[in-house]
């Protein structure tokens, strides 16, 4: 029996009008992304690299690069869904959601929780926003260190419905070559029924200059055998990745790995999983 292969898709990627002042994020040593990323940028490479649909992601905390990014996906049909930002926290949330979620592409809602403290997504409130996601059918995705999964993991507990998603496999300590207590706590994580994880954000937690897929290769494993590859899925990063490698090189680090895996586990990583997960329509 011939497996047809499904359109594939990166799961995690960003698009930016450069501004000095809002993106303060992008340091001096950060140089190559200096300046703006639009989907004409991306199209091509997404293409040349075998993948055909992507999931734009805010790098911005505000209502009004949700809506930027959402009128970008309304304009490039490769665009399929768009993760936003609302304040959680804010009395009007309910209000927001009503509002932002008319849009069919907005599949989820992310808060740039790696810069706040490490206890932010273990707090009573925090939880309360996110629980709101689950009328308007949102995701979440779990942006953190992986100093800060114990909040995670205290989050995905309090909210056992929610779908979670853990980005870049919460930031391992790749560079350092070290897996604990990173890999014991994914494990914890992988438990949990509602958690997915992105095989994304990698070579930017390596050495920048000299980093191979043999680096990678130690983490990919841990969540693998974790998540298996029914709950994970592919993401470039991009352009975020430019710092560390070219588009095509991020696709074949996670490619090598998946040369193990059968032709249908492939398909979830590149695709399947993401289309499970935010519901789109690629």
């Amino acid at each position: 029996m011939t497996i047809v292969e499904e359109r594939r898709v990166d799961a995690h990627q960003h698009f930016w009008r450069y501004q000095p002042e809002r993106d303060a994020w992008i340091a001096n040593d950060m140089a190559a992304i200096r300046r703006d990323f639009l989907p004409d940028d991306l199209e091509g490479v997404l293409a040349d690299a075998g993948l055909h649909a992507s999931v734009a992601v805010q790098a911005d905390q505000s209502l009004d690069e949700t809506r930027f990014l959402l009128g970008l996906a309304g304009e490039h049909h490769f665009v399929n869904g768009v993760v936003g930002w609302v304040d959680l926290l804010a009395p009007d949330l309910e209000s927001t959601l009503e509002t932002i979620s008319e849009d069919p592409l907005l599949v989820g809602i992310r808060h740039v929780a790696q810069a706040e403290d490490d206890d932010w997504l273990a707090r009573e409130d925090v939880a309360a926003g996110i629980q709101r996601l689950a009328r308007f059918g949102l995701t979440y995705d779990i942006l953190v260190y992986h100093r800060q999964l114990p909040a995670a993991l205290t989050l995905v507990d309090r909210l056992p419905s929610q779908p979670f998603v853990v980005d870049h496999l919460a930031k391992p300590p790749i560079r350092a070559a070290a897996l604990e207590p990173w890999a014991t706590n994914m494990r914890e994580l992988s438990r949990r029924p509602n958690v997915w994880c992105k095989l994304s954000g990698m070579v930017t937690e390596a050495d920048w200059r000299s980093w191979t897929p043999a680096d990678l290769n130690p983490y990919v494993d841990v969540v693998l055998e974790a998540f298996g590859p029914e709950r994970l899925m592919f993401g470039s990063d991009w352009p975020v990745c430019l710092l560390a490698a070219d588009y095509s090189e991020v696709v074949d680090a996670v490619e090598e790995v998946a040369t193990t895996l059968t032709p249908a586990e492939r398909a979830d990583i590149f695709g399947g999983t993401a289309r499970r997960f935010y519901g789109l329509s690629t």
